[in-house]
């Protein structure tokens, strides 16, 4: 398993795999064939970027079993999608602010995402779990009350789509199986979500490769598989939101309003 990151240094920004304590820096590209360029930068004197630039961010709805019970709504038979605006990309640590046009209700919504290693069309299952080149976290920021205020349209790409409203990271874990992860997600320091990851009804492989029968999918193209139960509002002046998949690390970011 290696953990790739993005960040910035000398007001330049670099990637590299992280091994211990340090990034050893790498160049060229990501997703093909990154080489090492000797040097090295302390973790801890890095400004952390988000680890990929996603030329799109696709985010499933209703995708967890137990969700879905708790909702008393049909399990899907294919997924369930929206696409959230890349402008919506925030760092690991960044601050997010409540937009000046909306004034009710913002909810976390901590998932695994998943990150697009190669450019795949029409994948069959074994094509796409080899097109999927790691994992992250993700915080699908929501400002859930926009959703459903015009009864004629579903308004869930502006909901999802404000700026700020789309952090992830802090890194993307490649070599590892989600399978038997979880995902926690802490509210000012109280767990509000620990869910098991093999409750999705399209796991990664088969929800990568139906996706790529509608769209091509290309390398660093984020896919936010959804979450499951305990999502609710940040209410407080700060609030600090951090989601945590093992293997994957942390994210953290706060939302100020």
């Amino acid at each position: 398993m290696a953990q790739w990151a993005r960040f910035e240094e000398d007001g330049q920004e670099r990637f590299g795999r992280i091994e211990g304590d340090e990034i050893v820096v790498h160049e060229g590209d990501l997703f093909d064939g990154p080489r090492p360029t000797g040097t090295r930068c302390p973790l801890n004197a890095a400004k952390l970027l988000p680890p990929c630039n996603p030329s799109k961010i696709i985010a499933l709805w209703n995708n967890f079993h137990q969700l879905a019970a708790k909702l008393e709504v049909a399990e899907p038979e294919e997924p369930l999608y929206l696409l959230k605006a890349v402008s919506s990309v925030a760092a690991p640590g960044a601050d997010i602010r409540r937009p000046a046009s909306y004034t009710e209700r913002v909810v976390y919504e901590g998932e695994l995402g998943i990150v697009i290693g190669r450019e795949i069309s029409d994948a069959s299952e074994e094509e796409a779990a080899d097109a999927i080149f790691g994992f992250t976290c993700v915080n699908d920021v929501t400002a859930s009350d926009i959703i459903g205020r015009d009864k004629t349209f579903a308004q869930w790409a502006r909901a999802k789509s404000f700026d700020g409203f789309g952090p992830f990271g802090p890194v993307i874990a490649t070599g590892l199986d989600p399978a038997g992860l979880s995902v926690r997600t802490e509210l000012n320091g109280a767990e509000r979500q620990n869910y098991p990851l093999n409750d999705m009804i399209f796991a990664p492989a088969r929800l990568i490769s139906l996706l790529s029968r509608d769209m091509t999918l290309l390398p660093g193209d984020l896919v936010c598989c959804g979450t499951s139960l305990g999502v609710g509002s940040m209410k407080e002046k700060v609030n600090t939101v951090s989601v945590t998949i093992e293997g994957v690390g942390t994210l953290t970011n706060r939302f100020l309003q």
